[in-house]
């Protein structure tokens, strides 16, 4: 079974502890969890809404930092060590929620190795715009710099003070000199979250687009995952 975890609202996860920390939620449902889904914790307000939204039980969520895409190597060991301390608690049916993000490959094979499957897709960007549709527009959007909702919210957290840009401004000239746009895949219709996107593509110096996602793919996978577990 899957052990007692802190039981949060789908608003109240998407906050700082994603950012570095780990954090386990408990989904609320009629029956005691029988699936976990290992995921990078810039997904977990949008797994949990996935999973309200369709009323899905017998989930429960463990989530790594989403700092972890800055050291994209150490993404496979990290959810390989999820994986076995589940299986060490007897949880039989384990998904992971993450994409290539960098890897090369390595998480593919740790999944294999494993014995567990992942969501489709190089990134989250895809599988939340449709991976199919991501890749044919990938020549027109060259030159994209790519927000979710999570990342709009951390935008400073994760870019701006992430990538050091406080601390040495002419690295947004350097950084940024080959991008020509901010897209915003928006998960939500959230005025005030769409307003912290268009800032920050002005920070960056780039123009705005907005394209409206909902939860894409990922809420095809969760919803699969829940019926394999059942």
């Amino acid at each position: 079974m899957v052990p007692e975890a802190v039981v949060l609202p789908p608003e109240r996860v998407a906050d700082d502890a994603l950012v570095e920390g780990e954090v386990s939620v408990a989904v609320p449902g009629a029956a005691p969890p029988k699936t976990l889904l290992i995921a990078c914790g810039a997904l977990a307000r949008e797994i949990l809404a996935v999973i309200a939204l369709n009323a899905l039980d017998g989930l429960a969520l463990d989530c790594l930092p989403a700092t972890l895409h800055n050291h994209p190597d150490r993404i496979p060991e990290a959810v390989r060590g999820k994986i076995r301390a589940a299986r060490a608690r007897g949880v039989a049916h384990i998904h992971v929620v993450y994409a290539d993000c960098g890897t090369g490959g390595m998480l593919d094979s740790v999944c294999a190795e494993e014995g567990v499957g992942r969501i489709a897709g190089p990134h989250c960007y895809a599988f939340f715009d449709g991976v199919d549709a991501f890749a044919a527009r990938a020549e027109e959007e060259i030159g994209a710099f790519f927000l979710t909702d999570f990342l709009a919210r951390q935008f400073d957290a994760l870019i701006w003070r992430g990538m050091g840009l406080d601390r040495h401004p002419d690295l947004r000239d350097m950084m940024f000199a080959h991008y020509d746009r901010v897209v915003h895949l928006a998960q939500t219709e959230d005025a005030a979250l769409d307003a912290k996107a268009r800032e920050a593509a002005a920070r960056l110096g780039l123009r705005y687009v907005r394209r409206a996602t909902g939860y894409g793919e990922l809420a095809d996978f969760v919803r699969a995952a829940a019926s394999a577990g059942g």
